[in-house]
């Protein structure tokens, strides 16, 4: 469906006649950006410089949250009186509209800039605002991962997307400005600063070796086992040997695949008893819902699909019950990066939470 100022809706239902709203009655201005990428030529890196966002919603109370069903007169985000998952236009898109894949940067220009092309989408896992993804069943999860497939096909086909970013952020510590459990999807106009880093390192290590990088490094894990948190049948989560956060987890499918839509049924019905477990573990490794960031790195869209390994990413700030890591002048200005906490201590504090 269209909401009132034109952005799309979808709704993920887990029932086959399930009755949702397909109108939205609320009298919204059309939706309007003013993104424009700027290139960092000395970083080589793109940035996005979207200034209508800084009205967007910060932190609203309960009984005003834009993300609940619309219910008793009070029309939110959702239309509904109801919902499992829903994915929605982000009102405050960093990036909005589509454009023709863009030329490579002239390397003569100090000052490129490029139209802020591209979309960003809410991901809604559940209507129950006081929920959180790690209280969700395993058949929610397997709804929330079919979205994630549906819509990271559907931005993967848009023209100019080049790489497509499903992700969640919880806790006021991490910078969450809505409580409601939910997540994001970005449709990006480059591959990321981290991806490209990332496959650089991957073909340079496969005109070595003649191997997937990531793939020999998940091999090794399993072998030495010492940072090996959850592993099941599909899946295996670790501590990365050279973790940079004091609470920071690898999640990756046991065969190799680029990215979500490749995913087999077994590996799909799997991943939410793997997840679910590792998430509890968080929560309980000091018995507060632990702040994180969970990012899913897949395959570009259109190169170095063969050198990529789907995995996810997890980290937390919280360094102890009361202690949160901030970045310091090494890490927020050099880009290198400190760990107070051995990946091998903090692997092994997960394995022992007790009733995960």
């Amino acid at each position: 469906m269209r909401l009132a100022d034109g952005r799309e809706l979808i709704y993920f239902d887990e029932t086959e006649h399930a009755e949702r709203r397909l109108d939205d009655p609320r009298d919204l201005s059309p939706a309007s950006t003013h993104s424009v990428l700027r290139r960092d030529v000395v970083l080589a890196e793109w940035v996005t410089v979207a200034s209508h966002r800084q009205g967007r919603t910060h932190l609203p109370p309960t009984d005003q949250c834009p993300l609940c069903p619309s219910r008793d007169g009070r029309e939110t985000e959702i239309p509904s009186d109801s919902y499992d998952v829903v994915v929605f236009e982000n009102r405050f898109p960093s990036l909005a509209g589509t454009g023709a894949p863009a030329d490579p940067p002239d390397d003569t220009d100090l000052f490129p800039t490029r139209p802020g092309y591209g979309r960003c989408e809410v991901v809604c896992f559940t209507s129950d605002h006081d929920a959180a993804f790690a209280s969700l069943p395993p058949t929610r999860v397997r709804t929330v991962l079919e979205a994630w497939v549906d819509r990271s096909v559907a931005l993967s086909e848009l023209p100019g997307v080049e790489q497509v970013f499903c992700f969640e952020n919880r806790g006021e510590e991490i910078g969450v400005t809505l409580a409601h459990p939910h997540g994001q999807i970005y449709g990006y106009p480059f591959v990321t600063p981290r991806t490209e880093r990332m496959l650089a390192s991957a073909a340079r290590y496969c005109e070595t070796t003649g191997g997937n990088l990531f793939a020999d490094v998940l091999a090794a894990e399993q072998q030495a086992a010492e940072r090996v948190v959850v592993r099941g049948e599909h899946w295996t989560a670790f501590v990365p040997f050279a973790a940079r956060w004091p609470v920071e987890v690898h999640l990756y499918p046991n065969r190799q695949v680029p990215d979500l839509a490749a995913l087999d049924d077994a590996e799909r019905d799997e991943f939410g008893t793997v997840y679910l477990d590792l998430l509890r573990r968080l929560d309980g490794l000091y018995d507060l819902p632990m702040p994180y960031i969970a990012g899913w790195q897949q395959a570009p869209v259109r190169r170095d699909r063969d050198l990529a390994y789907l995995h996810l990413q997890l980290f937390s700030i919280r360094r102890a019950p009361n202690k949160l890591k901030y970045l310091a002048g090494s890490e927020s200005a050099m880009g290198a990066f400190i760990n107070d906490i051995t990946p091998e201590q903090i692997a092994r504090s997960l394995r022992d939470v007790a009733d995960a």
